[in-house]
């Protein structure tokens, strides 16, 4: 996956809503930031329904779930760009977990890197990032798409006062 594009893009992005937003909006914007990103997570666990184990209906439509996943991958670039982190390619080790514990991996993952901002810590979160994908059944080139229109929409967004 071309790293150095979607920070490239999401740098472009947080620019363009923090040059919008009001002073006192701008205060603590990397702790709004992961707790978005957990409630991100969270939608996305549940379109996938991985956890419901009482309910028989099956999980959303790919689409659905993949739209969910780019929206954690927009926060999980932005809060790595607040500290000036970023991720190159490292593979990916195939662990044999369900969904259910990838989520809760991932969510470890995001408190880690809350409470140490560094680059390992940060690298940890991306690769649970990543391997969830995977596991949900996510190309690089799905996710790039994925992330490349949902950006859009951010911007158009933004223009309307969102």
């Amino acid at each position: 996956m071309d790293y150095e594009y979607l920070f490239t893009k999401q740098r472009e992005l947080d620019a363009y809503i923090e040059n919008n937003l009001e002073s006192a909006n701008r205060e603590n914007l990397f702790r709004k930031k992961i707790l978005a990103l957990q409630v991100e997570i969270g939608e996305l666990a549940n379109e996938t329904r991985c956890f419901k184990f009482w309910s028989r209906k099956g999980p959303s439509e790919q689409r659905v779930i993949l739209e969910e996943y780019v929206d954690g991958l927009h926060f999980i670039l932005s809060v790595g760009l607040d500290k000036n982190l970023t991720y190159t390619s490292k593979p990916l080790i195939d662990n044999e977990i369900d969904q259910t514990d990838a989520f809760l991996e991932l969510y470890g993952s995001i408190g880690a890197f809350y409470s140490d901002p560094v680059q390992g810590t940060y690298d940890t979160l991306f690769q649970s990032f990543l391997q969830l994908g995977r596991q949900l059944g996510f190309t690089e080139s799905s996710i790039l798409e994925a992330y490349q229109q949902k950006n859009e929409v951010n911007h158009t967004r933004q223009d309307e006062g969102y």
